[in-house]
């Protein structure tokens, strides 16, 4: 029978390791079985994981519904960590989720203020740009923010840099724009800097990005092989195709995980710290004004306002920063608010309860005949 502790676990090249596997003894001690989430469809899931009797690692397809929320970031997701019941009928069941160490979540798209989860337990958020077009550094800030706010680290890739020869003018320019992020050009095409991006990825990544930036094509180079269909861009504009219709795990030759992705129309923040983070240079500027509480505007002493005024900062940039902001602060009012909207609907089904409870046509013991 396989051991769970994470030196001996074959999923250790894949992210298991010695919290995981503390976390996981209640878990085993009922039988069930440790896996990794590779993909999700409706009500199911393929799961990586070491046969029981064998050790051999193998997809198994498992029912999720018994771990199926009404909230969709605590539905499953590929990345997580699961608890298996490999002899439940009439398929293997996920019994449980293990906590989640880090995940993607985005706004769904539209006018809901829902989130969903794009990956989970993952240690890099992989941002592929497509040089093909100039690159719009105003949703390069917005992807940052949302892999700031992961709790993982982001990792900018230029792609199809066979395809301009200013590539590295390119990437000082979105240097600028991303403190604290590592930015890199490839060429999937030719090799061009795929052999550093291996170098820079450990354990899982995520790999996101509108379609057309090249993300199935980098998943084959960095796999080694043919494992993500590839589409052609539209020549007149350079738009992708939807060519990943699902978020899949994809192992790596040398240990660890990509999670490949469908391109992203609309990247839609879900609130939290990552825009700050991702505008750290303007946060640093703003520790440096007269008032704590300067609002970057009128004030006397406003190093934000001087930044500006000497072109510093960009105003392009100090214009997006403050566009993020006022979506984060749209998103935690709709989020208060559903919040009380649920407490509320919460206590009337207690209220309602009560009532019925002890209504005179229910039978009390304690009432007297």
């Amino acid at each position: 029978m396989t051991s769970t502790t994470s030196a001996a676990h074959p999923l250790s090249a894949y992210g298991w390791d010695e919290d995981r596997a503390v976390e996981f003894t209640h878990l085993a001690e009922a039988g069930l079985t440790p896996a990794r989430i590779s993909r999700v469809d409706r009500g199911q899931c393929d799961l990586l994981l070491a046969d029981p009797e064998t050790g051999e690692l193998r997809t198994v397809r498992a029912d999720t519904r018994p771990v199926g929320d009404p909230d969709p970031i605590k539905c499953p997701c590929t990345g997580d960590w699961a608890a298996v019941d490999l002899a439940a009928r009439p398929m293997p069941t996920v019994a449980a989720l293990l906590d989640r160490g880090t995940a993607i979540v985005r706004k769904t798209a539209g006018g809901r203020s829902d989130g969903q989860v794009l990956a989970a337990n993952i240690d890099t958020v992989m941002i592929a740009v497509s040089l093909a077009a100039d690159p719009d550094l105003g949703r390069i800030e917005r992807f940052l923010a949302l892999a700031w706010e992961s709790g993982a680290e982001p990792l900018v890739v230029l792609t199809k840099a066979d395809l301009v020869d200013d590539a590295d003018f390119i990437r000082e320019d979105v240097e600028k724009i991303a403190p604290g992020a590592t930015v890199l050009t490839v060429s999937a095409e030719t090799g061009e800097g795929i052999d550093v991006l291996r170098a820079c990825l450990h354990g899982a990544t995520a790999l996101v990005g509108q379609s057309g930036a090249g993300k199935s094509t980098l998943t084959n180079a960095l796999a080694g092989r043919r494992v993500m269909a590839v589409q052609e861009t539209r020549s007149v504009d350079e738009k992708g195709r939807h060519t990943t219709t699902t978020r899949e795990l994809i192992p790596l030759p040398d240990g660890g995980v990509v999670i490949d992705t469908p391109g992203l129309r609309e990247v839609g923040l879900y609130g939290g710290e990552g825009v700050d983070l991702a505008f750290a240079d303007i946060a640093e500027l703003a520790e440096q004004c007269r008032f704590d509480d300067c609002s970057h505007r009128s004030e006397p002493g406003c190093a934000v306002a001087a930044a500006l005024a000497d072109g510093t900062l960009p105003h392009r940039r100090m214009e997006s920063y403050l566009k993020l902001q006022r979506e984060n602060a749209w998103i935690a009012s709709r989020s208060d608010a559903r919040l009380a909207a649920e407490r509320i609907r919460r206590w009337k089904t207690v209220t309602k309860s009560m009532r019925g409870s002890s209504s005179p046509g229910r039978h009390d013991p304690r009432r007297t005949r």
